[in-house]
């Protein structure tokens, strides 16, 4: 065989080194993609933590303003229309979350001057709504006041796709309501049924009541200073993230209005096996378990009161959570949408969710982090009285005198 023929012959590729090659550069590129996607949750990671530090900014800033927290179920009323959910948009019966008053301190300047103006939607020169609009909800002719339609980027994970259909604007960052809960009226708009009374009135419940269980950094028609927060701001949540709303029956964002007593246990619903057991993020849809029965629906696929759907409703599901079970839990709520319950912080990061402490800083709490007993009856709770749930119920309280674990994701 001459030279040249050889020299040919070895300047090329056979078929089995080709294979070999593209096999190679198949498993470099199966290597790699894992670790792009890795990289990449991990930079939505930190600018979800970067959004929640902005929000912590604002909420001192705030407190330097006033020397006080933004209240929580805040707003305007009206004697005129007195039902908080009348369709005369004269009013939103006090039922904002907090977030409405941070919004000059999150630069969000334009949603602001619209919100705390007059809004005139027909362009007849006759206001449509006061300012503050009418209550936090969507349907009728709320649906036309543009600042409830509106998406503050600040309050969005980037981690989180959901995408509202509606309009409505969402949140994940939720106010710590605290450790404890009574599904008493308190947690209601102002004047629920046309009942007379002062704007800050508890119809059908009592100030005692909520003094005793509203054990937070933030509080229902209360303004909250630091000064109150006595376990230490590094020591006490203000904020916690929460997933939103993607309508696909998720136990951590569709809400199951049980009318079980989730006031004795608060893991009823899945005590009573309302999740399905092959796949535990859903509830029981009818395909591999029966759908829960009784009195107490789940809302509706879509309903603006599943997870975060409102950033600017003070109902708890919307924009609130408590401390009682573990991040990422299930979202069962005593019988009513303004009901307390498992309403826990959770995210779509791996593993847990973020937290604001009073003091500024974001930590990332793990779904493993010590929640005491979970079958603890709140409504026995002595006033003042340690957290039943563990150290994430004592992080979530203000001012019971608990040690607190350092290694707070563990």
């Amino acid at each position: 065989m001459s030279r040249s023929r050889l020299r040919n012959r070895r300047d090329g590729f056979t078929l089995v080194e080709l294979l070999v090659v593209i096999a190679i550069i198949g498993i470099l590129v199966g290597l790699l993609l894992p670790a792009v996607q890795a990289a990449r949750e991990a930079a939505r990671r930190m600018s979800c933590s970067n959004n929640f530090k902005q929000i912590g900014l604002a909420i001192h800033n705030y407190h330097s303003s006033y020397n006080r927290l933004p209240r929580h179920s805040t707003g305007t009323w009206s004697d005129l229309a007195p039902n908080a959910w009348s369709r005369q948009p004269t009013h939103n019966s006090g039922a904002l979350s907090a977030t409405v008053g941070l919004l000059p301190f999150m630069e969000p300047q334009a949603l602001w001057e619209q919100l705390s103006s007059p809004l005139d939607t027909n362009g007849d020169g006759i206001p449509d709504f006061p300012p503050f609009g009418p209550p936090p909800t969507l349907g009728g002719v709320r649906s036309s006041y543009t600042p409830w339609r509106t998406q503050v980027p600040t309050l969005r994970c980037p981690s989180d796709p959901a995408v509202d259909s509606t309009g409505a604007g969402r949140t994940n960052y939720a106010y710590c309501l605290g450790d404890a809960f009574v599904s008493t009226i308190y947690t209601r708009p102002i004047r629920w049924n046309g009942n007379n009374g002062s704007p800050f009135d508890v119809i059908g419940g009592s100030q005692n009541t909520q003094r005793r269980f509203a054990r937070g950094m933030f509080v229902h028609r209360q303004f909250m200073r630091f000064r109150d927060v006595l376990d230490g701001l590094s020591n006490t949540i203000a904020m916690g993230e929460i997933v939103t709303d993607l309508g696909d029956n998720n136990v951590r964002t569709r809400l199951n209005r049980t009318q079980d007593n989730v006031q004795t246990n608060v893991k009823i619903c899945e005590n009573l096996g309302h999740i399905d057991p092959t796949r535990q993020q859903f509830w029981c849809d009818g395909t591999n378990c029966p759908v829960p029965s009784g009195p107490g629906p789940f809302e509706g696929a879509n309903s603006q009161h599943n997870r975060g759907r409102l950033w600017m409703s003070s109902y708890a599901s919307s924009s609130g959570f408590f401390t009682n079970t573990p991040p990422n839990s299930e979202l069962c709520v005593d019988r009513w949408v303004e009901g307390g319950g498992s309403i826990p912080a959770g995210s779509q990061h791996q593993g847990g969710a973020h937290v604001l402490m009073g003091d500024g800083s974001v930590t990332f709490i793990t779904d493993s982090i010590d929640t005491g007993n979970q079958q603890f009856n709140i409504g026995a709770l002595p006033s003042g009285a340690q957290s039943p749930y563990g150290v994430w119920g004592a992080l979530g309280t203000r001012a019971n005198r608990e040690p607190i674990n350092d290694a707070l994701t563990q």
